[in-house]
């Protein structure tokens, strides 16, 4: 799990930037919107496997979520 932190104003940033409601985020996860909701608002930690599919989703990289980057694209070798 990744714990509650700055990541959660990212994501909502992202699907603020995307145009996406969160509903659309949670349908594209297969979570409950509710389960998501709690994600987005920070009152959830959210599995690292979710941070890794909205960063494929979003086209970002994990560490741009995760804050530790501000960086949005992806690190290429």
């Amino acid at each position: 799990m990744v714990r509650c932190g700055m990541h959660y104003r990212r994501i909502r940033d992202l699907g603020t930037d995307h145009d996406l409601r969160q509903v659309d985020v949670a349908e594209f996860l297969r979570y409950h919107e509710g389960v998501y909701r709690r994600y987005n608002n920070g009152l959830r930690e959210m599995p690292l496997d979710t941070v890794i599919k909205l960063a494929e989703w979003y086209d970002v990289s994990v560490d741009y979520i995760l804050g530790v980057t501000d960086i949005k694209r992806k690190f290429v070798e």
